[in-house]
């Protein structure tokens, strides 16, 4: 068995207004015995984050906490939580993850041990999702499908494929690695500042690994829907880097293939058993039974990879209407209405080419 190189862990857990979820993730990160330190940055919180936090130190000895008090021009809100909360920390490794996550048992010691077996130099997870109510159960799935698609596992993976990506709930990198690519200062104006230190890192001649992660590490990332909408808006349109093409290609696929496909089936199927048409419209609706069959044994298939329950595929047709919108919503949010909104920031939009708080 390959022997572990020496390294610490220090845990950055930027955090604005998550009195919901800090001391969850606080909690789950003191019990990973490779955690040299927590530090929660509170990004000028003003519910009751602080309050909680300040209890929590007299009972997680790891812990300490730093406040942000203002945003500099030119940055948003995560990357400026998490620069503040590297320039202290002490580890050789950095490991960001985000206020609404849980870590589970053993989850650190197994990704440190993966990231140094394989001489690693950033490791990310794709966390599991917690989805409680109809609206989860069907985007959140969905778009987790179209990522994967987007940025396979693999081919991130593959050190001789140029292409980079990481899921900011959960990025493990080296300190030496994170400070050779500028850290968050050099992302300080992306959005996307997840991704675009995971093509930093790989531009760089760095090793990155994805997974994922649903046996590691879980969220529930949006409590309503409103924060969805606003959320999944934000990033879209950034995570398919504003081209075209890509776009059009799969708001087609999901039009084609998700939505009119069933809808086709059910209007023939209703025609067929009215006994309207001739036996073309029968055979038509069975073609169209097949495709809607096969394409949901697909999804189920691609959910229980990504840690989702199979019998969300029931939900599809709901979530490709709402990625449908949303990821509509994200093109005109970038290329008309020049700003997005989040968790009570706004951020001008014009000039980006690529770039989550």
């Amino acid at each position: 068995m390959p022997q572990r190189e020496q390294g610490e862990v220090s845990v950055i857990i930027p955090a604005r207004n998550e009195e919901a979820n800090i001391e969850r993730v606080v909690r789950s990160v003191a019990g990973q015995r490779e955690a040299r330190e927590i530090i929660v940055v509170d990004d000028e919180s003003t519910d009751r984050t602080g309050e909680i936090l300040a209890r929590l130190r007299d009972q997680v000895p790891l812990l300490r906490t730093i406040r942000t008090e203002t945003l500099p021009e030119g940055w948003t809100g995560k990357s400026h939580a998490a620069a503040a909360g590297a320039e202290t920390a002490a580890g050789d490794w950095l490991l960001f993850t985000d206020a609404d996550t849980e870590h589970l048992p053993g989850s650190l010691e197994a990704m440190l041990d993966r990231a140094t077996s394989e001489k690693s130099d950033l490791l990310s997870l794709s966390p599991g999702q917690l989805t409680l109510t109809c609206w989860e159960k069907s985007i959140i799935p969905f778009v987790f499908v179209q990522l994967a698609q987007l940025y396979p596992f693999e081919e991130v993976s593959d050190p001789a494929s140029p292409l980079a990506a990481a899921n900011g709930q959960y990025l493990l990198i080296r300190r030496s690695v994170y400070n050779g690519i500028g850290g968050h200062r050099a992302v300080r104006s992306e959005i996307l500042d997840d991704v675009e230190l995971a093509r930093r890192v790989k531009s760089a001649g760095g090793r990155i690994i994805f997974l994922p992660g649903a046996r590691w590490v879980r969220t529930r990332m949006y409590s309503t829907f409103r924060a969805m909408w606003q959320g999944w808006s934000k990033n879209l349109c950034l995570l398919y880097g504003r081209k075209r093409w890509p776009m059009f290609k799969a708001l087609c696929s999901a039009l084609a293939l998700d939505i009119f496909l069933p809808l086709g089936f059910l209007v023939l199927a209703l025609l067929a058993a009215a006994r309207r048409g001739s036996g073309a419209v029968l055979i038509a609706a069975i073609l169209c039974f097949a495709g809607t069959a096969l394409r949901q044994w697909d999804y189920g298939r691609k959910l229980v990879r990504l840690g989702f329950d199979r019998g969300l595929a029931l939900y599809e047709f709901a979530g490709a209407g709402l990625f449908v919108l949303l990821l509509l919503n994200s093109v005109w949010a970038y290329s008309v209405a020049g700003g997005v909104r989040w968790k009570g920031r706004s951020y001008q939009t014009s000039g980006q080419g690529r770039g989550e708080e």
